[in-house]
């Protein structure tokens, strides 16, 4: 018999909170579920209303303590090229979607287009540099 799993959150950093639930929450419609901060951080959890148990945690970068000096560093400069984190949501309407977004300030990386692996996506960035995919759900 399989075991019963489901996903609960995901975690995308985030360097400007205010800005991240800026845009999770007004561009892309997702209600804030936890907004904790400590030691003058904040991490926050938002997500689909719909859904109320699946979440994204966007959380401070690099503030494991096991992270080093460099690898902070590492991962601040991939953060600013948009190469560190990424995530891929679903739509029913990724034209309708991103026709709403795109009259946002969000910074757009690719406009619908099909794919030839066989989804219809676009791709755009949030505050923190992070890619987020948007696809056809099908």
């Amino acid at each position: 018999m399989p075991m019963d799993i489901t996903i609960s959150a995901s975690f995308l950093p985030q360097n400007d909170p205010d800005a991240a639930l800026a845009f999770y929450r007004d561009a892309l419609g997702f209600e804030l579920r936890k907004d904790v901060g400590y030691n003058g951080m904040r991490w926050l959890t938002v997500g689909p209303p719909e859904q109320p148990g699946t979440s994204i945690v966007l959380h401070p970068p690099a503030v494991d303590p096991g992270i080093t000096a460099d690898e902070r560093k590492v991962i601040t400069e991939m953060m600013a090229k948009g190469t560190f984190a990424s995530i891929l949501l679903a739509t029913p309407d990724v034209d309708a979607a991103f026709a709403k977004l795109q009259a946002t300030d969000v910074e757009i990386v690719q406009e619908p287009i099909d794919q030839p692996y066989g989804v219809r996506d676009c791709a755009f960035r949030d505050p923190a540099g992070n890619m987020v995919r948007l696809q056809q759900a099908g």
